[in-house]
């Protein structure tokens, strides 16, 4: 005797033989409840009514926040060439800004004698050149030794000259080139801002090194990546010779900073928003340890 499932089975197939060979042609199949509707091999099934797909929009390049250099972050603040020679002023004055320069060198006759220049008591006139590397570019409007120097956080980068410049009236071979920065003996107090300052800047190259690839077609890809892997070794030999370089790390994090303005400058990022001081945690006063029990007899 058949079961109720079988009894349905066999009602289905007698009456596919009695509809004949077109009536199995134009059957459908069976949709059991809950199963999910047939597709044909090779059917397209149409997507429902509003969900038609749209083309993906670029992504807009972007890069962690970093703090972009000031003219205030080193007016009249006296630095340093290498952190411990020279001594050069930039400061304001009544047509703009002005340079102090006095550069330290050796004589052009004995490499091992040194020598000083002074360019003058007063400030001499400097010229501002724009941001061509992302950050403030200005030129020194001296005839013997025309200098060339972007400004960076609290320091400044000579680009120019490539070599050191002679002074034939004094005899000396000055070199003004590498970065120009505060005292290196005063720089221990800020050591673990420092590090905190590079960490963000090498962040900030990192991601900025990856939007750069991601909108450029793969030749230029390829010179970004050159350019990345050679600007470890380029920053090397801008710092090496930094006073006590290997311990604080100051060089290399203003390099760093100046090398991710130069990339944000380069994706056309808007300045970013000056970052707001976090407000002092007020002090919390803790209870006076109890005095000690007087010992007992």
């Amino acid at each position: 005797m058949l079961t109720r499932p079988g009894r349905t089975a066999f009602k289905i197939f007698a009456m596919l033989a009695v509809a004949g060979p077109a009536g199995l042609a134009q059957a459908q199949p069976l949709q059991l409840p809950g199963a999910q509707p047939f597709n044909a091999p090779g059917a397209h099934q149409a997507p429902p009514p509003g969900a038609a797909s749209k083309p993906r929009e670029p992504r807009a390049p972007s890069m962690p926040a970093i703090r972009l250099p000031t003219e205030e972050s080193i007016a009249g603040r006296v630095l340093r060439r290498n952190g411990g020679f020279g001594e050069a002023v930039f400061d304001k004055t009544a047509s703009g800004y002005g340079l102090k320069l006095n550069a330290a060198g050796f004589q052009v006759d004995n490499l091992t004698e040194p020598c000083a220049i002074s360019f003058g008591d007063a400030p001499l006139p400097v010229t501002a050149v724009g941001r061509p590397a992302g950050v403030p570019r200005y030129k020194l409007e001296a005839s013997a030794c025309p200098i060339v120097f972007d400004v960076l956080d609290g320091a400044f980068l000579v680009v120019e000259p490539v070599q050191p410049c002679v002074i034939e009236a004094a005899a000396c071979r000055v070199d003004a080139r590498g970065l120009w920065g505060p005292d290196a003996r005063n720089l221990t107090a800020r050591s673990r801002e420092i590090e905190a300052d590079r960490g963000k800047a090498e962040r900030a190259v990192r991601e900025g090194y990856r939007a750069l690839t991601a909108k450029s077609d793969p030749s230029d890809q390829r010179a970004i990546a050159r350019e990345q892997a050679g600007f470890t070794s380029e920053r090397e030999l801008i710092c090496r010779d930094f006073q006590r370089e290997g311990a604080l790390g100051f060089c290399a994090a203003r390099i760093t900073e100046a090398r991710a303005a130069s990339i944000r400058a380069r994706l056309g990022l808007p300045e970013p928003k000056p970052e707001r001081p976090r407000p002092a945690r007020p002090a919390v006063a803790r209870p006076a340890a109890p005095p000690p029990a007087p010992p007992t007899q």
